[in-house]
């Protein structure tokens, strides 16, 4: 977008006012520079306004003051992202929705809640925990994170590896499209007729409109929940243990692996009881029904002894369970007492080929001469390496970016993906083909086009630029039904 000139900026700051209120618009460069970054730093972008909405409507009259003008807009909630998704790469406007966080309506005989987009997602489980219920997916920033960039990035959690992800949890979206137009897509029941642009719009990563109120499904709270701590002193017998639990026939609401480095900026910052010396730590729950909860536990505990777990525990009470996992859902804030930044990396693997997948992390990380520490959903084998640096040093980040390229191409080469719950922002957009052929990207962008025409709605994401197709290279590789003569595709 060209740069607007003053006398432009003044006339759009007056109409935008007029929607939203005085108060509700910053435009001043100090001000401004609170939204040039989500959790991931190593990109910023400056917005020419960030405007605060409280209502459906005006996001509405934003959004199509801003399809008038030709001028690029991107939602925003709590900037807890870590894929560079929600920077305004482009300009334009920030369209925060901090201020829509209401629960708007409960139903507990059907087991569903409304809720605003700027709802913090743990909010809503303290809403509905008194009348015994809860929200499944639970990032570990869900003390912050909002559930429209839930939305956005089909973010999932410890807990995904039973519940699922976002998407497995919301019904209906009343959407803000590009041009302004206000639609509902699905509603308050299960299985509607007709195509899933729920599905579709899930995960869409602001590039499709902006959700104004969610319909997500709420659960009963299991009768018994067990937490288990198993220590390990090598990182690939923790690594077997993950699959010889699932061999088992056992599926665990949440099973985490932590490495050594983790555990130090854990117990540094908040002692939760991981003992410095392992070299990795899992962290395993179990719920459901009371009854078979006890023989659940002894199997899973079987499974770790046999892989050579040296000491394996159960959290005596909730107390201990919650410290437990507060070391698990803060270990990415306790980096900061052994770095001053780390990249988030976010592949997923087969849970069977950790073991090779966390060695050749290690040695990609200590080629380019820094640290990694690890902590992750070992269970649904979605990785987070976090790569360790100082952006003081020269060409440190640059070697960070090159390490982490490296790490999602092994995702891609062991037949997983290079995003599990992160999205792809902007950050990995340009090893999109890792993991697509072109004429995958060609088809998912008629299908952007299909909703967001003009392009200005969260553009410069998700694809490839030119530069990098070229460099990268496409990792396609035909399916085994295109290699049998079966299949063609296009």
């Amino acid at each position: 977008m060209a740069t607007l000139t003053e006398s432009r900026k003044k006339a759009l700051r007056r109409e935008l006012e007029g929607i939203v209120g005085k108060a509700a618009v910053l435009s001043d460069p100090d001000e401004l520079l609170v939204y040039e970054s989500d959790g991931l730093t190593l990109f910023r972008a400056l917005a020419d306004f960030v405007v605060f909405p409280t209502s459906a409507e005006q996001v509405s009259a934003i959004v199509k003051l801003a399809d008038r003008e030709g001028i690029p807009f991107v939602a925003r909630g709590a900037g807890t992202g870590l894929s560079g998704g929600c920077l305004p790469s482009e300009g334009g406007l920030v369209i925060s929705l901090m201020r829509m966080n209401r629960v708007l309506e409960v139903d507990y005989d059907n087991q569903v809640a409304v809720v605003e987009p700027g709802l913090v997602n743990l909010h809503l489980s303290w809403a509905v925990g008194p009348r015994g219920y809860y929200y499944a997916p639970d990032p570990s920033s869900q003390q912050a994170c909002t559930l429209g960039g839930n939305i956005a990035n089909n973010s999932g959690g410890p807990h995904t590896l039973k519940y699922g992800v976002t998407t497995n949890h919301v019904l209906g979206l009343e959407v803000v499209l590009p041009d302004g137009e206000l639609v509902w897509l699905g509603g308050k029941t299960r299985d509607p007729q007709g195509y899933d642009l729920v599905g579709l719009f899930v995960g869409s990563e602001g590039t499709f409109g902006i959700a104004t109120k969610i319909v997500v499904r709420i659960l009963k709270k299991p009768q018994a929940v067990k937490t288990v701590l198993a220590i390990f002193d090598e990182i690939d017998r923790a690594s077997e243990a993950v699959s010889a639990i699932i061999a088992r026939g056992l599926v665990p609401a949440a099973l985490e692996m932590i490495d050594q480095v983790t555990i130090q900026a854990v117990e540094d910052a908040f002692g939760c009881g991981y003992p410095r010396d392992a070299a990795a730590a899992l962290l395993i729950e179990l719920d459901g029904l009371a009854v078979g909860m006890e023989a659940q536990v002894e199997r899973v505990i079987a499974a770790c002894r046999e892989c050579g777990a040296r000491e394996v525990r159960l959290a005596k009470d909730e107390a201990e369970r919650q410290l437990l996992w507060k070391g698990r859902k803060s270990a990415f804030g306790a980096y900061g007492r052994i770095s001053p930044a780390y990249m988030v990396m976010d592949g997923v693997i087969p849970r069977t080929r950790l073991p090779y997948v966390l060695r050749r992390v290690n040695e990609i990380v200590a080629t380019h001469n820094l640290r990694v520490g690890n902590v992750f959903h070992a269970g649904d084998g979605n990785l987070h390496p976090n790569i360790l640096y100082d952006p003081r040093r020269p060409g440190e980040e640059e070697r960070v970016v090159q390490a982490g390229a490296e790490i999602l191409k092994v995702c891609a080469e062991v037949g997983g993906s290079i995003s599990g719950e992160h999205g792809i922002g902007l950050e990995k957009m340009d090893y999109m083909p890792f993991i697509f052929s072109p004429a995958d990207l060609t088809t998912m962008h008629r299908v952007k086009e299909a909703f967001n025409p003009r392009g200005l709605c969260n553009p410069g994401k998700i694809f490839p630029t030119r530069k990098s197709c070229v460099e990268v290279g496409p990792a396609y590789r035909p399916h085994a039904i295109e290699e049998k003569g079966l299949a063609q595709r296009f």
